[in-house]
């Protein structure tokens, strides 16, 4: 197989795989905005947090929340629970790399705000404390996560939200994460200011 074909084959599958999350996720996609805007009109905050691949979407997020997506409006709240260098070595080193987020969200969480977690593997036993600790404070979830990630589904609530990416390649659900994170992001612009 050449190089080309190669390039070729990554965007057909990416292709494919944004063809199939269209006709499966496009309403999951909008309750996810509407349950992130209720929260937002409620004075409450956007936590999120992802391993690897997964931290550098959740940090997009944030960024286009405090800064903006695509227009000029005000900043709205959201954590990166990921981005801390210190607490997260501290948190791992002192208890367990298990607990870098569940930690963040029993201090920081408050009940009315939504944890938003990305995974696109199904090594992720630090997002699942993640969204056990957001449960004991009444913290609504909303997972992206794919087809390889059967580890967090039976973790969520009925009134969670997960949107699965209908895909096992990690590079092509990170890829869908991305457009989901834009949707979300424009959705939630659309939504609060028009």
């Amino acid at each position: 197989m050449s190089l080309q074909d190669r390039i070729i084959n990554h965007f057909t599958d990416n292709i494919q795989t944004q063809q199939q999350s269209i006709a499966g996720l496009c309403e999951l996609i909008e309750y996810a905005s509407q349950r992130m805007v209720n929260a937002l009109l409620n004075d409450k905050k956007i936590l999120a947090c992802g391993n690897g691949f997964s931290a550098t979407t959740v940090q997009l997020l944030v960024a286009a929340m405090l800064n903006q997506f695509e227009r000029d409006r005000p900043s709205l709240p959201a954590i990166a629970l990921n981005t801390d260098a210190v607490t997260l070595t501290a948190i791992a080193n002192d208890y367990h790399f298990d607990d870098i987020f569940a930690k963040q969200v029993r201090a920081l969480g408050q009940n009315g705000d939504i944890l938003l977690v990305y995974t696109e593997s199904d090594h992720c036993s630090n997002i699942a404390k993640a969204i056990s600790a957001a449960h004991d404070k009444d913290i609504s979830v909303i997972a992206l996560t794919g087809d390889n990630n059967g580890m967090l589904s039976p973790l969520l609530h009925e009134t969670d939200i997960e949107v699965r990416v209908p895909a096992q390649s990690c590079a092509r659900i990170h890829e869908t994460h991305v457009l989901i994170t834009h949707c979300l992001c424009d959705l939630i612009d659309h939504q609060l200011f028009g």
